[in-house]
């Protein structure tokens, strides 16, 4: 396989991971209920889930392996990412760009990068 082939499959699943954040945070006004004491906290543990899975992505993308440098590497891209959705969010009607919305962002990436480290063997074996 050539080596742009195997970067584009490698990268996919990240770039699609990223365009289905994009599409979510298009919607004005999501909400998965009305009841905020459910749908506050629904959300959160999305954004944990959701930036988790993009920072295993991204190390994916970067062959990270278990190497922390570029673990790190793909989480600063997962939260770099984050800031670009809050971005983006505040341009649509019914949502806002939060900052604290950021740092949940930025907590999942951490779990992201606990998994990378301590997770089964087969996440860094691409």
């Amino acid at each position: 396989m050539s080596a742009l082939r195997e970067g584009a499959w490698r990268w996919a699943p990240a770039i699609i991971w990223m365009a289905l954040i994009f599409v979510l945070s298009a919607q004005p006004g999501l909400a998965i209920t009305e009841d905020a004491s459910v749908d506050l906290p629904v959300r959160r543990a999305a954004h944990i889930a959701a930036y988790a899975i993009l920072t295993i992505l991204f190390a994916r993308g970067l062959r990270a392996g278990a190497s922390p440098t570029h673990i790190a590497a793909a989480a600063l891209l997962a939260v770099l990412y984050g800031v670009t959705d809050e971005l983006h969010q505040s341009t649509v009607p019914d949502r806002t760009g939060r900052p604290e919305d950021v740092l949940i962002d930025a907590m999942g990436a951490l779990v992201g990068i606990v998994v990378l480290r301590f997770g089964p063997r087969r996440l860094t074996s691409w």
